[in-house]
């Protein structure tokens, strides 16, 4: 190859990749705002490489995957046997990524000499059939829970985590993110809400243990801890694009995983039976 096109050559090659455009589809709670940081600063590292991002819910993506109408299909559950179903069906590859998950963790004021809740209290605390601390293992006082906006994905999250998707008890009060719980919490002796993992070192605040397990990356990535689901990326194998696939490293990085736990949520990490910790 001459000189001169073997310059052309590497020239437009990355332009090629460049010009690629990936399409997410799918989790709303990927989409609600972990999903747009990430994006943002994937092209502000990759300039030229256009994301899309639609969220409908996990189905909703991982049906537009199959149907060939995005590149990644975000979800917040595993596929569902009928969704495996159909793409066996049509002889599709489904690829997961598992980028981290989705955790929430439940404060009390630090004055609080709550400690530990069962999921079956807190379920009870946020629907109201228990209304008073003695009846959850505190002083006799009213509770007073604090809860996300309806308009969050969270609030939703939270009632299939730790509700059974029953309504939230009438004297909750809302807010917009999780450091105005926290702060509401703090202010508060009474005082009962959930914020993202990172959130639970806000001062006056303190963790209580759900069922003895304290909310942690290790818990949840043993699967331990029970409010925490996790999110993964679907791709069909075979047809991932380059852009796709510099997309996926990115988010599996050490600058992705950081940004996903200053989300609030926890980090994935590699288990390896020569490892006792986290690989960072």
């Amino acid at each position: 190859m001459r000189w001169d096109r073997w310059l052309l050559a590497a020239f437009l090659l990355p332009l090629s990749v460049a010009a690629e455009t990936v399409v997410i589809k799918g989790s709303n709670t990927f989409g609600e705002e972990l999903g747009p940081r990430l994006i943002d600063e994937f092209q502000h590292k990759f300039t030229g490489i256009k994301v899309e991002l639609e969220s409908k819910g996990t189905a909703s993506g991982l049906a537009a995957l199959l149907a060939g109408e995005c590149d990644i299909g975000a979800a917040s559950r595993v596929a569902n046997e009928d969704e495996l179903r159909l793409a066996r069906s049509r002889r599709i590859r489904l690829h997961s990524y598992l980028i981290g998950y989705y955790g929430v963790a439940v404060i009390v004021n630090e004055s609080s000499p709550a400690r530990n809740l069962t999921n079956a209290q807190v379920r009870d605390i946020f629907t109201g059939t228990i209304s008073n601390w003695k009846d959850a293992g505190g002083e006799d006082t009213p509770i007073q829970t604090y809860i996300r906006d309806p308009v969050s994905g969270t609030y939703l999250g939270f009632q299939e985590l730790a509700m059974e998707r029953k309504p939230y008890v009438e004297s909750a009060k809302s807010f917009r993110s999780y450091a105005e719980i926290a702060r509401a919490v703090a202010a508060d002796p009474q005082g009962i809400g959930y914020v993202g993992m990172n959130a639970t070192q806000f001062a006056g605040v303190h963790a209580v243990t759900i069922n003895g397990i304290v909310a942690s990356v290790l818990s949840i990535n043993e699967g331990m801890y029970p409010y925490a689901r996790a999110l993964l990326l679907y791709t069909i194998h075979p047809k991932e694009k380059p852009a796709t696939r510099q997309f996926l490293r990115f988010v599996l990085s050490r600058d992705g995983q950081k940004l996903l736990e200053e989300l609030g949520n926890a980090r994935r990490y590699e288990r390896s039976p020569f490892a006792r910790t986290a690989p960072w």
